[in-house]
C-alpha cells in the first residue's frame, strides 16, 4: 500500500488533537505526508487551531472562540483534557503551525466558518500562509462553497477543496466552477466509479476519516493515489508494510 498517509489534527491518537505536540508528532514522522487541521478566527482576527467553535472540549476555557482574543486563547491549557502528560500545552496560532511545518509537510487547513461567522476568514489565513511563503505547500478545505469562491477571488494561486460528507455526480462540475481540484471526503461514499470519476476530472481526493486498519485497506484497494486521513499514522504504517 502506496497512499499518502494525512495525520488528521495532527497525530491526534497520541497527542492532543491540533496542538504542536501533536504536529509535531506528525512532523517527525517522514512517511506522513499531509497533516490536516483546522482554523477559526480569534476576537482580534488571528487565524488560531482548534476544531470546535467553542473552547470546553479541548480547553479548559469557556465560551465561543471568536469571542477572546489570541493571547487569551493561547494562554488556555488545550492539553490537560487529553493526558495530564499534556497539561500546560496551549492552543496554537496558523502561523506557529506555518513555522514548523514549511518545507517539511503539507498542510491541509480547514477553514471552520459557515459564511456567516468568521467573515474575514479568508484574507487573514491568506495573508498568513503568503507570510510564510506557503501557497505551494498547503490545500485550503471547506464545507462552505462561498468560503472557497471567496478564496480563490482573493488568489488564483492558492489550492482549494470542497469537504463533503455524501456524494453526487455533479461534484466534478461543481468543483470546476469552484476552481478546486481536491476533494475531502467521507471514506463511506466512495467506490471505484466514483474514485474513477473524479480523477478523470483531475481532483485529488482526501478520504477521513480512517482509523480502522481493515477500512484502510479497503480504501487503499480502490486507488493507490488515494489520501487516507487518520487519527492513527500508526495504523497506517501498519497496514502499508
Amino acid at each position: 500500500m502506496h497512499n499518502p498517509c494525512v495525520a488528521h489534527r495532527g497525530w491526534s491518537s497520541r497527542a492532543p488533537e491540533n496542538t504542536m505536540a501533536a504536529i509535531r508528532l506528525a512532523l517527525a514522522d517522514p512517511d506522513v505526508a499531509w497533516i490536516e487541521i483546522d482554523v477559526h478566527l480569534s476576537k482580534d482576527h488571528v487565524p488560531v487551531v482548534i476544531h470546535d467553535y467553542t473552547l470546553r472540549r479541548t480547553t479548559n476555557g469557556k465560551g465561543d472562540v471568536k469571542s477572546l482574543t489570541a493571547d487569551q486563547i493561547t494562554a488556555l491549557d488545550a492539553g490537560n483534557w487529553f493526558s495530564q502528560k499534556y497539561q500546560g500545552e496551549p492552543v496554537p496560532t496558523l502561523a506557529q503551525v506555518l513555522q514548523e511545518a514549511v518545507g517539511r509537510c503539507k498542510l491541509n487547513i480547514e477553514l471552520k466558518t459557515d459564511g456567516i461567522r468568521y467573515p474575514h476568514i479568508e484574507q487573514k489565513v491568506l495573508e498568513c500562509i503568503e507570510t510564510y511563503d506557503a501557497l505551494k505547500e498547503v490545500v485550503i478545505t471547506s464545507f462552505h462553497e462561498g468560503t472557497l469562491y471567496r478564496m480563490k477571488r482573493l488568489s488564483d494561486k492558492i489550492r482549494t477543496g470542497l469537504i463533503i460528507d455524501g456524494w453526487r455526480n455533479t461534484l466534478p462540475k461543481e468543483l470546476k466552477e469552484l476552481g478546486a481540484d481536491f476533494l475531502s471526503i467521507s471514506y463511506t461514499k466512495l467506490n471505484k466509479e466514483r474514485v474513477a470519476l473524479m480523477k478523470e476530472a483531475g481532483i485529488q481526493i482526501m478520504a477521513w476519516t480512517i482509523n480502522e486498519k481493515r477500512a484502510m485497506r479497503k480504501i487503499a484497494a480502490l486507488d493507490p493515489e488515494l489520501m487516507i486521513c487518520t487519527n492513527y499514522p500508526e495504523r497506517w504504517h501498519e497496514v502499508r508494510v
